[in-house]
This record gives C-alpha cells, structure tokens and sequence, in this order.
C-alpha cells in the first residue's frame, strides 16, 4: 500500500489589494496573506503532510511590487515541505511569469506543465498550468488525456471553473463527469482544484475539491434570501490517500486558515428597537480590526433615531478595518415628526420646504426623499 498525506490549497492572491481598506489596514491585511503561507506550513507539520499543492492564483498578478514580491517569495521560502505552484488566470505562465524569480528556491516547484512530477517514488503530481490569462479548452482534460491508469498515487492540479454563464466559458469549462471517471479508473486519485474562492466538493466521491482561498478575498453576503459570494473561504485542506491495487481511498479534511471576515449586511429599520440591534450586531463582531462590513439600510426613521444611528456608526466606523454603505443599495429615508421639525435649525423658507417635502416624501416620492436626507444633512452642518 502506497500513502500520503498533503495539503491542498489556491488562490493566495499574494499582493492582493482592496480599494476600501486604508493604508493602514491594507498593511495588516498584506501581513495577514502571508501569515496564511506560514499556518500552511505549520498545518503540513502538525498533520505529518509531504508536500504542499497550490491550485492556481500564488499571486495577485505577473507584477508585484519588490517589496511584496520579495516578502511573498520568503514566506515560501520558509515553508518546511515541498511546495507545488500551479499558473492560474491572475499569474499565468507568460514570457514575464513572475514565477521565473522562484527560480533557484529549494523546495518550490512550479508546475510548468502537464508531465508528472515525482514527489517521491509512488506519488506524483500533475499540472493543469495557465499559460494565458483566459484557457481556451478544459485543460484538466488536456492534462490526464495521455495517462494511463496507475500503481501511483497521482494528484491533479487544475484551475478553472466548473460552470458559466456563456458560451465563451463553455469551451474552458472543467468537465467533473470525466475527471471521476479517470478516478474510477485509477489513473488519478484526487484533484485539487483553485480559482473559486470557497471550500467545496465537486462530486459525490469527494474526491474533486475546490480548497477555496486560505484568507478571505471576498465578502459572504448575509442579506436576507440571497446567497452569494465567499461562503466558506479562510480554510485549507488536508488530504490522506491510501493505494493498493489500483484503488485508492480519500480522506479530506478542512481546516480553518484565514483570520479575516468580509460581510455583506441588511436592515431594515423602522425605529429605536431597530437601531439598537444594527448597533449591537455590528459590536458582537470580536476581531473589528480585521473585519470588512459593507451594509445596507432600508425603512424610514426619526429625526432621533437617525441622529442615533449616525452617532453610532460613526464611532464604529474607525474600529472596524472597513465598515461603509453599499450606497446603491441604501433605502434609508428622515420623516420627523412635528414636534422634531419644529426643533430643526430651519426657520422661513427651509422650514417650509422641509414640510412640503416630507409631504411628498410620504406619497411614495423617491426625489423628495433623498431632498428631506440632504436638507437634513445641511440643516446639521448650520445647526
């Protein structure tokens, strides 16, 4: 009987970078995608794994900054097993590869092409590699059309999706059908798939996996009835394969990596109960400096409540590595009562407007809503 034990993980993204994080909290989310590199290996230590596979995307793009790129390059440096790099979409294997500078690191393997690497005698590993930016054909299919069943454990590393939405994906689609059948075959034992971000099983063997990203890349939307986005990232995967006589039996196992949590939120208000439990959700969140929330407001408020609310996320917005209104999405309108508008700074003319348009705003007028928030708004800054 043949066995390993190895690490599967993708989509590192190493010099990733997020337009709604500031300078300082871009730095500490830097930090922490190369802190992902280091628990890898520390996860391959604790487990008793051989080797490491990355499924696609080491890097952010083909150019990194010197200073991220030689920090990314020492991290996997550092790592106490082999490491296998597969090209995906965001670093293919161009004329200026940036994997050419992982030229010369012991113990770093980039998998250059679709020949078998010998890991050691009786594993081998297969690379499905990129070598544009958008593949052209199923290039896991590519990769194992010429293999024969094997005694080997052999793992398949691929990247690209499984599903599109066009014609133009269709022809670079990774048929799973196929790939369970060269399984079943013997001539591969596990693929270890990159490109979507979240850990899944692809078929009923469990033996096609996407790892998903080790550190989270992208928000898990929270919205009430709609899922979508980075459900299950922030993980690696540990997998343990026995062979003997052609058969091969899989264990996968997920462990949490990734430090960071990304969240799309919604709300609905209507009052001070509403309020304070936005407020107090938001304050539950225990690690904020490495917490991204992007939220959505919907319903009408008082003058007292929306002053509330703004005081209270205004004093949570600097803890929190980002916390920001998904500005397409906010429904949030003012309607004060009388006894708040006579308090208004307004007098004549702009106390006025006000009343009329907080009438109109009450006939469903979206223009003399947004008209009572901005009146609003001024009305504070002269108040």
């Amino acid at each position: 009987m043949t066995h390993t034990t190895f690490i599967h993980t993708s989509d590192l993204q190493l010099g990733m970078r997020r337009k709604f994080l500031s300078l300082e909290a871009q730095s500490r989310f830097d930090d922490a995608r190369l802190r992902a590199v280091t628990r890898l290996g520390e996860i391959a230590q604790d487990r008793g794994a051989e080797f490491i596979v990355v499924a696609g995307d080491v890097f952010e793009h083909n150019s990194l900054e010197p200073t991220t790129l030689g920090r990314a390059l020492e991290a996997l440096r550092k790592l106490p097993v082999p490491v296998y790099l597969l090209p995906g979409n965001h670093d293919p294997l161009v004329a200026d590869s940036i994997f050419q500078r992982t030229e010369g690191i012991e113990g770093v393997t980039v998998l250059a092409d679709s020949e078998p690497v010998v890991v050691r005698e009786g594993v081998e590993v297969v690379g499905a590699p990129l070598l544009t930016k958008h593949a052209s054909e199923d290039l896991c299919a590519k990769a194992i059309r010429d293999l024969e069943p094997t005694e080997a454990i052999r793992i398949l590393v691929g990247h690209g999706a499984v599903e599109g939405f066009g014609e133009e994906d269709a022809q670079s689609l990774i048929d799973v059908a196929s790939l369970d059948t060269a399984i079943d075959q013997g001539t591969i034992d596990y693929v270890a798939l990159g490109d979507t971000h979240s850990t899944a099983a692809l078929s009923a063997s469990e033996r096609i996996w996407y790892s998903g990203a080790p550190e989270t890349t992208d928000y898990f939307d929270r919205t009430p009835g709609v899922t979508g986005g980075e459900v299950d990232s922030g993980n690696a995967l540990v997998v343990t394969v026995d062979k003997s006589g052609g058969r091969a039996e899989v264990a996968v196992e997920k462990v949490p990596v990734g430090a960071w949590t990304f969240e799309a939120r919604f709300w609905e208000v209507a009052g001070a109960e509403d309020v304070a439990e936005v407020v107090e959700e938001l304050k539950a969140y225990q690690e904020k400096d490495r917490t991204v929330i992007k939220y959505a407001l919907s319903g009408t408020l008082g003058l007292e409540d929306t002053r509330t609310l703004e005081r209270e996320l205004g004093e949570l917005e600097p803890v929190f590595a980002a916390l920001y209104p998904r500005e397409r999405l906010m429904s949030l309108h003012l309607e004060p009562d009388d006894e708040e508008l006579e308090n208004l700074p307004l007098t004549g003319f702009a106390q006025d407007a006000m009343r009329e348009l907080i009438g109109q705003a009450a006939e469903d007028n979206a223009t003399a809503r947004d008209a009572v928030n901005l009146l609003f708004r001024l009305s504070k800054e002269v108040g």
